[in-house]
């Protein structure tokens, strides 16, 4: 199957391809709230999705990729990274996924061409789940801080009564 050789490819070039997506998110302003993630912190993390994609969108269960991605926007809120600059990180890995894909999928055939589009069907749909847990975490963990900032300024005010 031409999506499982498009797969290998991608984890056979993850270095490569997670370095590439660091210093595009790093020099990105529409990522620049990433400084506050250790690069090497934003390096691995994108080397893991490069790694084992094979993993991810075959062997994953979807409790799996929930706790993954909630406790990965969690822990983005955490740092102080602004949701948009979280989101188009994630949107700029599928997006550099996808343009390796088409660039050496070489699909000569109707065969290599379906397995392709199935190999992008399912970086979409995965893709699609990672930004939605991700949301979830941070809104969680944004709520949360939110939650505690008001109670102190409840206790604060309390005290001037």
């Amino acid at each position: 199957m031409l999506a499982i050789r498009l797969v290998k490819l991608i984890e056979k070039h993850s270095k490569q391809l997670s370095c590439e997506l660091t210093e595009k998110v790093w020099n990105s302003p529409r990522c620049s709230d990433l400084h506050k993630v250790p690069s090497n912190e934003l390096e691995a993390r994108t080397h893991e999705i490069y790694r084992n994609l094979s993993d991810w969108l075959l062997d994953k269960t979807e409790a799996e990729l929930e706790r993954r991605y909630t406790e990965l926007g969690a822990r983005r809120a955490e740092q102080g990274v602004a949701y948009s600059h979280f989101l188009w990180a994630i949107t700029s890995t599928k997006e550099h996924m996808r343009a390796f894909v088409q660039r050496e999928g070489l699909s000569d055939t109707a065969m290599e061409l379906h397995g392709e589009l199935e190999l992008l069907f399912l970086l979409g749909q995965f893709f699609d789940r990672a930004l939605y847990y991700a949301a979830v975490g941070y809104e969680r963990e944004r709520d949360r801080v939110g939650g505690r900032q008001r109670r102190r300024r409840g206790d604060e005010q309390r005290t001037f009564v």
